[in-house]
């Protein structure tokens, strides 16, 4: 009797833990059915406010535009990109006779991102962008007249500005880069990646280049292409230069000095935003000088990504700019957000080529690009000769 006893307990003991256990799974699935609710009613409420569709939740790569984007440089398929474009995504057919087709936003981000962070001018100048294929500036030569009036004299008139327009034509820089058939049909192959990295490349080197030696012809023009003179005697086109004092090279008494009269032959106005540009080779001579007391004048970045500054003034290390040597303009100094504007097209084409250079496949890549002085005031250049 007394085992039954135990027996009738446990089992009853069983029976109402199974009983709280299942009231337990109750309650959980009415949380879970009210979360869910709720979690629906957000997405009512989100899809209400705005007609746009949900955002997906697929990786970055698998947006719709890259996926068209994708199938357009493997296979040629531009029936993705038609409807990429009627559903008003990233890519648009081209409507201009040579067709092809825009680059998608992050292409054409990464590609930017690439020719702004190398050293090139283009980091340091005013860069605008433009739908028409030249870029007007407006220069103000001269200043208002004025004069001092009393309250019951009359005012004379003053004097009026002189005012120019400067006009920077765009051209057209482009790249041809090329891939094999097989390497496009390889899915792991990262094709906008590989394409992208390709022009950034060339086109960095191209806009680099002409910036700084540009003739002006079907390309920007460069501020080396101008005549210099001595510092206080040019005029409008001209840029101005500093001297070293001994050809192709710095003065060997006090080299330092030119540095010092090239800042200080700078503008007071411009001097706030001003930057040196030169290449490697010259940043290795110059970061060598020191002043009267024994200090560098060269001190390099605190921090990350910072740039080196000469006398307290950020450097820019641009190649392009030429080696010292005799009579050369090897560096330039100045607030070149006011003296150089670069002008271009938002958009980047691309035209896919199968048939020129069979088996492989070429990738016809443009973009509308162009760069002028337009404050000859704004720059100023240190030229390494006795006079």
């Amino acid at each position: 009797m007394k085992d039954m006893g135990h027996g009738l307990e446990a089992k009853s003991a069983v029976a109402g833990f199974l009983k709280e256990f299942g009231a337990f799974q109750d309650e959980v699935k009415a949380r879970m059915r009210a979360q869910d609710d709720r979690l629906e009613q957000i997405d009512r409420k989100a899809a209400s406010v705005s007609s746009r569709p949900a955002l997906s939740r697929a990786s970055d790569a698998e947006a719709p535009h890259r996926k068209a984007l994708a199938a357009y440089l493997r296979t040629g398929d531009d029936d993705a990109l038609r409807g990429v474009q009627v559903e008003r995504k990233g890519l648009s057919t081209s409507v201009n006779a040579e067709g092809g087709y825009l680059v998608d936003p992050q292409t054409a981000a990464r590609i930017q991102g690439v020719l702004t962070g190398a050293g090139s001018i283009r980091s340091i100048a005013n860069v605008v962008q433009v739908e028409s294929n030249a870029f007007d500036v407006l220069v103000d030569h001269e200043d208002f007249g004025h004069g001092w009036s009393t309250e019951a004299g009359s005012v004379a008139e003053s004097s009026t500005p002189t005012i120019e327009r400067v006009s920077i034509p765009l051209h057209e820089l482009s790249a041809l880069p090329k891939a094999s058939q097989r390497l496009l049909d390889d899915s792991a192959f990262d094709i906008e990646g590989w394409l992208a990295d390709r022009i950034a490349d060339k086109f960095a080197r191209a806009e680099s280049s002409a910036f700084i030696i540009g003739d002006g012809g079907d390309q920007p023009t460069g501020i080396l292409d101008y005549a210099s003179v001595a510092e206080g005697t040019g005029v409008w086109g001209q840029l101005e230069h500093v001297v070293t004092g001994q050809a192709g090279d710095f003065n060997a008494l006090n080299p330092a000095d030119a540095i010092v009269d090239l800042v200080y032959a700078l503008g007071a106005r411009y001097r706030a935003k001003a930057s040196f540009v030169m290449n490697s080779k010259t940043a290795g001579a110059v970061r060598k000088m020191k002043d009267a007391d024994g200090r560098f004048l060269w001190s390099d970045g605190l921090a990350a990504g910072e740039p080196a500054r000469l006398m307290g003034y950020p450097v820019l290390i641009c190649e392009d700019m030429p080696d010292i040597a005799a009579d050369s303009r090897s560096i330039a100094f100045g607030d070149f957000a006011a003296g150089y504007t670069i002008a271009e097209r938002p958009d980047l084409r691309v035209l896919r080529d199968p048939f020129s250079a069979k088996p492989h496949v070429l990738f016809y890549a443009t973009k509308r690009v162009g760069g002028d002085v337009t404050d000859f005031s704004a720059i100023k250049l240190l030229k390494f000769s006795a006079s």
